[in-house]
């Protein structure tokens, strides 16, 4: 039997790449968008994906990358305008016939949040959904266990591991298994048209919880080092993080720190009832992070670390309020964190018991 043609957009990234991995593995023709020719595309290459270089914001370009194909994961555009990536998307999906979609969305998402990001996410998920004909499913993850583990190197090689969310947890989901989830959708979408599906990890976790982790995995003890907020501002600018990425995580952090990502239990069985097998731990991710050569505990690495680390106090911290002014954003006229809203609450708790095999807390 011929197997489908799958899009994958953001095939770069971390779980763009992931789902080509699972989609490689199982053996299914794969047309990765890029951005431009590089040492990345160079790589799918090699391993037999096709790789198609197009603009997300042209229409005529995602069209022709569409073309041939039946089925497609769609990862948003990272960009102030990721709302008009989406329509063009949709667009092209519905002019090249597409017969399904896998997007990921966000587990906050609500029209009335403070973040720009969370707001469009919101309008996306709706927009696909009016795609009449198109066999559409939302993933719908909270935190990554990626936004914890940027810092190994900080444990791994200077016994820190900061921690912005107070007492707040969480479920951390690798990106593995997200595309675990993904590539298993995509396979039969049909099973899951109208689906949205919440992939969490295995347990609930504060900063701290992830601290004691991460000191097993390094194999000697790492301090958990509470983080104020502003000091992280001079982090992101020091390691030169795009703003936009600043400026709607601080509200994530806050979220955490709220319970947003423990509403109702925070923890399922998505990913063992899609997959078959179940989410990792947070020790297995921790332990590949540790193991990568940003935190391999080498000499040089030591001295990078350090440097890096004492450098950061004196390094101006983003102004994100006056660069959210000055990028124009909309804003709602009543901006409410997702824990606050009883529309979200509401909506979430549906969804929440709508998971399959969900796991007690």
């Amino acid at each position: 039997m011929t197997k489908p043609l799958v899009v994958v957009t953001g095939a770069t990234g971390k779980t763009g790449g992931a789902v080509v991995d699972q989609l490689l593995a199982r053996d299914v023709p794969v047309r990765a968008v890029v951005r431009t020719r590089d040492a990345r595309s160079a790589a799918l290459d090699r391993r037999g994906v096709e790789t198609v270089v197009a603009d997300m914001f042209d229409p005529d370009q995602m069209t022709s990358a569409l073309s041939g194909a039946q089925r497609a994961y769609f990862l948003p555009a990272f960009h102030p305008y990721m709302i008009q990536a989406a329509v063009t998307f949709a667009v092209a999906a519905r002019t090249a016939r597409l017969e399904a979609i896998v997007q990921m969305g966000q587990w906050l998402s609500h029209p009335a949040h403070p973040a720009i990001m969370t707001r469009q996410t919101w309008l996306m998920d709706r927009l696909f959904a009016e795609l009449r004909g198109i066999s559409h499913t939302i993933i719908n993850p909270g935190m990554f266990a990626d936004n914890f583990l940027r810092t190994m190197d900080f444990a791994a090689l200077l016994g820190v591991f900061p921690v912005l969310t107070g007492a707040g947890r969480a479920a951390p989901v690798s990106n593995e298994d997200m595309a675990r989830v993904v590539a298993a959708v995509l396979m039969a979408p049909e099973r899951h048209a109208g689906m949205t599906y919440r992939p969490t990890g295995p347990a609930l976790l504060s900063g701290h919880d992830m601290a004691k982790v991460v000191a097993r995995m390094v194999q000697h003890p790492v301090l958990p080092v509470n983080l104020p907020f502003w000091m992280f501002r001079k982090v992101a600018q020091q390691q030169k993080i795009d703003p936009l990425q600043i400026s709607g995580f601080r509200f994530y952090v806050e979220e955490m720190k709220r319970g947003a990502f423990e509403f109702e239990g925070g923890v399922n069985a998505v990913v063992q009832d899609l997959t078959g097998a179940p989410a990792e731990s947070f020790e297995v991710t921790a332990a590949r992070y540790a193991a990568m050569p940003f935190a391999r505990q080498t000499l040089v690495n030591r001295l990078k670390a350090f440097a890096k680390f004492n450098m950061t106090p004196f390094y101006p911290g983003y102004d994100l309020d006056t660069w959210d002014r000055q990028a124009g954003f909309p804003t709602p006229a009543n901006p409410t964190l997702s824990i606050d809203n009883e529309r979200w609450r509401a909506d979430h708790s549906r969804l929440t018991a709508s998971q399959p095999s969900r796991v007690p807390a």
